[in-house]
């Protein structure tokens, strides 16, 4: 597995209804919703190291600090670029920066854990048995 730092990775999206806070339940007004902003640096931070995981390995979100720092309404293009900016053994720490057509939106700090996607699947199914 080769993850060396400055991996960097960006994801487009479109506004849709239920990316809106309004529909999310995190507020009631039609704008981007910050748990749609989330789910976007997360996606963007995993999309961007996949192709370098060994077989049978993913990633985890593990923490987040993050701001929303502007409204984007619905309809409107956002983007997230992240950047891979610490690499800790399994530990992987991504800045993200989230845009609309405007400007930045949020940004802040991701965290993911290097993971056998094998054996987290079946410690998850194990608490099930409990």
């Amino acid at each position: 597995m080769m993850l060396n730092e400055g991996i960097k990775g960006r994801v487009d999206k479109e506004v849709k209804k239920e990316a809106l806070a309004s529909s999310m339940g995190s507020g009631l007004l039609p704008v981007f919703a910050t748990p749609a902003m989330v789910t976007l640096m997360e996606e963007t931070a995993w999309r961007s190291v996949e192709p370098y995981m060994e077989e049978g390995c993913g990633t985890v979100g593990t923490a987040l600090d993050i701001k929303h720092l502007a409204a984007t309404p619905e309809a409107m293009k956002v983007w997230c670029e992240s950047e891979l900016i610490k690499v800790d053994g399994r530990r992987l720490v991504f800045d993200v920066k989230v845009y609309d057509e405007c400007g930045i939106i949020g940004e802040g700090t991701h965290e993911r854990f290097i993971i056998n996607n094998e054996k987290f699947a079946a410690k998850a199914a194990a608490k099930k048995q409990k």
